[in-house]
């Protein structure tokens, strides 16, 4: 169980994740674009969603341009509809990362609970906005990592990539006539390639920050150069250095181990390494001391002087923990408040410790005093300093 505490962790989280997709994109390019991130594989899935209820692209067109029937009225009604829910649950989803799922649900059902409702709002109107209608413009427009991807892109990074050396000059032609001959590439110029892009570029004028590395369009291109009786991978998933030097799969594959990944992978290991090293030796007891400041310091019943304190213990086991507090630090120092309790599996709780001292035992001023608060079954023990003041 981790605590608030435990921010650190988060943080080599993240560092992790963002090393991850560097080595990730130095390695393969943008196919974490094109293959993973959730917008992508959203926007798929709401494609395909209006692909089943409306039809293919030129039955869209037609259902568009005609006029408000009651054919397109409930096509669109559904299809927003399926959208509306979807979008919702993956809201409903996220937010049940956070709030106990089944908690979430009746106080869904039973209109209770603002924020909860707020945040399943928020992210279903998000996924319904980004995956339905702004779709790749977010990739084009929104998104940070297209920005700065040639930063982490060389000659050796596998993207789309068009052969320019097979395909020019292009032009169309008939499948019977020879090409060669007349003096043409492979490229029929059919702009096919162009039309299935998601982002609407077209990769015979290279690489450009718009391409996502989804692969639509050397799909598109195979199935125009089955067509044509040509050699497939015209446009194909390759690296500049394979291209422009005739590279086979082999001679590809033994460049991913250059210096740029070989670092990437060092830093990567180091961290994950040194991330469950500290969650190996990470103790699931913490505990933090506040002084009492109602009461500074004094004199009780028996002739002591007391000090109180408020300690905040955390368990972070999966089960309930019984637990012992002492002190150290002072001649005659003693816990003059119950010394035992328990504490629920995940739950923290506030304990007011009442530390006394025989009237006179010390000087006056300010003493370090040592609580060990220790738990009774695993052994687990933890230590906090604090401070014990004896008045004038």
């Amino acid at each position: 169980v981790l605590y608030p505490q435990d921010f650190i962790y988060l943080t080599g989280l993240l560092i992790i994740s963002a090393l991850s997709l560097f080595l990730f994109t130095a390695v393969a390019g943008r196919l974490w674009c094109g293959f993973a991130c959730p917008q992508t594989v959203y926007a798929e899935i709401f494609m395909w969603i209006e692909h089943k209820i409306e039809g293919d692209r030129s039955a869209r067109l037609r259902l568009d341009g005609g006029a408000w029937t009651f054919e397109k009225i409930w096509k669109k009604s559904l299809k927003q509809f399926t959208w509306v829910v979807v979008s919702v649950w993956t809201g409903f989803t996220f937010v049940g990362y956070f709030v106990p799922i089944r908690e979430l649900g009746a106080e869904l059902l039973a209109m209770q609970g603002g924020w909860q409702i707020f945040w399943v709002l928020f992210y279903g109107f998000a996924t319904y906005g980004n995956a339905g209608f702004l779709r790749e413009q977010v990739c084009k427009y929104m998104c940070p990592y297209a920005r700065f991807q040639s930063a982490m892109f060389d000659p050796d990074t596998l993207i789309v990539t068009y052969d320019v050396a097979r395909g020019e000059p292009r032009g169309p032609r008939i499948k019977t006539v020879d090409h060669k001959a007349k003096g043409l590439g492979d490229c029929i110029d059919c702009t096919l390639c162009v039309q299935v892009c998601p982002t609407g570029i077209d990769i015979r004028d290279g690489l450009q920050y718009e391409c996502i590395g989804c692969g639509l369009c050397v799909d598109a291109c195979n199935t125009v150069m089955d067509k044509m009786h040509y050699p497939r991978g015209l446009i194909r998933f390759s690296t500049q250095n394979g291209v422009a030097k005739g590279w086979g799969k082999a001679e590809i594959l033994r460049r991913v181990l250059r210096p740029r990944v070989l670092i990437y992978s060092a830093i990567l290991v180091a961290l994950c390494v040194g991330m469950l090293a500290s969650l190996v030796v990470r103790t699931p007891l913490k505990v933090d001391v506040v002084r009492d400041r109602a009461s500074l310091s004094r004199i009780v019943a028996g002739g002591k002087l007391e000090n109180i304190y408020r300690l905040q213990i955390m368990n972070a086991t999966e089960k309930p923990q019984h637990y012992r507090i002492s002190a150290q630090g002072l001649t005659g120092l003693e816990v003059a408040s119950e010394p035992e309790f328990e504490i629920d599996a995940a739950q923290s709780r506030w304990v007011v410790v009442r530390l006394q001292i025989p009237y006179g035992s010390a000087a006056s001023g300010s003493h370090t005093v040592h609580f060990s608060i220790a738990a009774v079954d695993s052994g687990e023990r933890v230590e906090e300093k604090a401070v014990f003041l004896v008045p004038r």
